[in-house]
């Protein structure tokens, strides 16, 4: 089965066509990064009109990049939520009249789904049962992944996630748009033995996380290193530093934690702060132990992508799931709360080519 999968939750439009033998064909990604810097976050009703501007022609593109015509796609996935409404609303609509003029089955895909079976893209994938660390701007999720929606939410932030802590933070340091990233290079010349702020939530029992007390934390010391440093370059530096020292390692606690409870022996890193370079080196290095097993997707299927949509939406519409010409979108979603397919329990799904 061949499907092609469009991702518009946010602020970048994905295409993608994946193929049930073959793997992914081809896949394409525009990013609204230099709309949306001159106003330090994402403009919502720009996010839907630049939507609107990219997603054919970004389709056109990933067909002629895989060598295939409108009718040899046999099926549509969408991303149905979470996420923007009104950019949910782009994919959605143009997802459901493709499937429909083409007379094809069409699907809306959980956007959380799609970035934790974005591992199953890359050789070899991990095998059911995994740990999932879901780690992006605006979730952090510890999930048991018993097979495709077979899913146990074993904790959650109670406040900000991971990537938004990190975005606000580098708000805090004047650093450029997007965040996240900017304060990740900066924290590369950082001294980790200047500052070392609190890991929340890390002294109490449970999964759950939070991460807003950590960003006034950075707050609180932001100001009275520009009021006590002369230097200041070296201290947003050293306080980037810090600041992603406590997350990677408040993280590294709980992913320890889940295991423990679990008895699962492999973890999964998806979403986009997976990206993260000391994230994943700190999980190597502590959890790369005899019996235990890390899995992450390559950076570029870290961050949103249509190559996620059209995997996780094959593994649905290859088991037979529709849905009607009536489509609906959703931007508060549980991820716990998707129908599971039973046939993918305990078993990977053969490595994507």
């Amino acid at each position: 089965m061949r499907v092609l999968g469009i991702e518009t939750s946010c602020d970048e439009t994905g295409v993608a066509i994946y193929d049930g033998d073959a793997g992914l064909l081809a896949d394409a990604v525009y990013s609204q990064t230099a709309i949306h810097a001159e106003y330090g976050g994402v403009v919502p009703e720009l996010a839907s009109r630049d939507h609107v501007r990219k997603l054919l022609p970004l389709i056109r593109q990933v067909l002629t990049a895989a060598a295939v015509t409108a009718d040899q796609i046999d099926g549509v996935a969408y991303t149905a939520g979470p996420g923007l409404i009104g950019a949910l609303l782009v994919g959605a609509a143009l997802g459901r009249s493709l499937a429909w003029a083409w007379g094809v089955p069409a699907l809306g895909v959980h956007h959380m789904e799609g970035h934790l079976l974005a591992p199953m893209l890359e050789d070899p994938p991990p095998a059911f049962p995994f740990v999932a660390l879901l780690v992006s701007g605006g979730h952090t999720q510890l999930v048991a992944v018993g097979g495709v929606g077979d899913y146990q939410i074993l904790g959650a932030s109670v406040d900000d996630a991971a990537g938004e802590a990190f975005d606000k933070t580098a708000k805090v340091l004047d650093l450029t748009y997007p965040g996240g990233p900017a304060l990740a290079r900066l924290a590369a010349a950082g001294d980790p033995g200047r500052y070392r702020f609190p890991r929340p939530m890390t002294d109490r029992p449970g999964l759950d996380f939070s991460f807003s007390g950590l960003k006034t934390f950075a707050l609180n010391t932001w100001r009275e290193a520009q009021a006590t440093r002369p230097d200041r370059a070296q201290a947003r530096a050293d306080i980037a530093r810090a600041f992603e020292e406590a997350v990677v390692e408040t993280l590294l606690i709980k992913c320890r934690r889940a295991l423990a409870q679990t008895g699962i022996p492999r973890l999964v890193l998806a979403g986009g702060v997976s990206a993260n370079r000391r994230l994943r080196e700190r999980m190597a290095a502590a959890l790369g132990a005899p019996g235990r097993v890390l899995f992450y997707p390559r950076p570029a299927l870290c961050t949103d992508n249509g190559a996620m949509i059209a995997f996780a939406g094959h593994q649905r519409l290859a088991a037979g799931q529709r849905e009607p010409l009536a489509f609906a979108v959703h931007p508060r979603w549980a991820l716990d709360t998707l129908p599971p397919l039973a046939s993918t329990a305990g078993r990977a799904d053969p490595p994507a080519r």
